[in-house]
């Protein structure tokens, strides 16, 4: 990135951050980002906090499925809170104004709230693998399963974004200048060896086990569709269908920011436009606000608490038909559905 001294004529002083190097879009892009994220920045926090809230406050909604769905929102909130509220205020300055503390913070906080929102995402597809698909019989994902996948999504995570912190790996800015994240472009080869480990581990491993879940998870789906099924059979869908709904959108969120960094790794000479360099990471942070759109949405059971609870308690939906609040009933019983120990 180009010094002070070599900041293009289209830009201003205030294109140029604290570290001296420039700023990749002009004023007006960067203010329209600032705008942009505090759109989503507000939602973010509104909608993740609620989903948390409400299941806190029923314990009708405490069942194994939601201990990891309430852990992606403490993720999701994290990642709004230290990634996507900072980068309203960069932009709207025009720089990043944390200085190199700032960064190293932003990005270790990022990373970690980040890796730790793609494992849940694998955490929940497996658990919906274990109850729609039973790949090992009669085994059910018990709630002190659910327990060990959240803190194992948290150990794994500080495990890996601790490095850099130490001197294997670094936090450097990305993007337009203006946020922070891993230094993929660092080709000092104990920075290249922490970013392939990183990748291989923290991306590919998570990845892959969401990958086969949610294969598995459509190709039973097409089964049961084809036998049709009563209650239990359609909660089951209904549930799973919500699952891969959240998988998608996350793969969709995050993919743009994975491949990008994985192209930056293994091909750095190659010249992107400052737009690819940017939209990846915001596409990437937008991905806060899905996952609870789409749990209020298609989770009936939450519906009903979670929407008196965003509109002060008025419901403006209307009541379930009988057989919706049959399929909703069971829902709950096989949600709760622990094996004896």
């Amino acid at each position: 990135m180009a010094l002070v001294q070599d900041v293009p004529e289209h830009l201003n002083a205030s294109s140029v951050n604290s570290y001296g190097r420039e700023v990749l879009l002009p004023r007006a892009g960067l203010v329209t980002l600032s705008a942009i994220m505090a759109v989503f920045s507000v939602t973010a926090v509104l909608l993740n906090s609620t989903v948390i809230a409400v299941t806190l406050r029923h314990r009708q909604l405490r069942h194994p499925l939601n201990f990891a769905l309430v852990n992606l929102a403490v993720a999701d909130l994290g990642i709004t809170l230290t990634g996507a509220v900072p980068s309203v205020v960069s932009n709207a300055a025009g720089y990043y104004i944390g200085g190199r503390v700032g960064c190293v913070l932003e990005g270790f906080s990022v990373a970690l709230f980040g890796i730790t929102a793609l494992c849940t995402v694998a955490l929940i597809a497996v658990e919906r693998l274990f109850v729609v698909c039973k790949p090992l019989g009669t085994i059910l994902f018990r709630e002190k399963h659910a327990v060990v996948g959240v803190a194992a999504s948290w150990l794994w995570s500080l495990l890996w974004n601790t490095p850099p912190l130490f001197g294997w790996g670094n936090y450097e800015l990305e993007g337009a200048g203006t946020s922070c994240g891993p230094d993929w472009q660092n080709r000092d080869p104990k920075n290249l060896s922490y970013i392939i480990c990183y990748f291989v581990l923290c991306f590919a491993v998570p990845f892959v086990m969401i990958v086969v879940s949610y294969s598995w998870l459509l190709w039973t789906l097409r089964q049961v569709a084809k036998v049709g099924g009563g209650a239990a059979a359609k909660a089951e869908t209904r549930v799973a269908w919500m699952v891969v709904m959240m998988v998608v959108a996350f793969l969709v969120s995050w993919m743009p920011y994975a491949t990008l960094a994985l192209t930056v790794v293994f091909k750095p000479d190659m010249n992107f436009s400052p737009l690819v360099k940017v939209m990846p990471i915001y596409m990437a942070k937008s991905s806060t606000i899905y996952n609870p759109m789409i749990y209020i949405y298609m989770n009936k059971q939450f519906q009903m608490y979670a929407v008196p609870f965003l509109l002060c308690g008025r419901n403006p939906w209307p009541p379930e038909d009988e057989e919706t609040t049959e399929v909703q009933t069971t829902v709950s019983a096989l949600n709760n559905r622990v094996a004896p120990e």
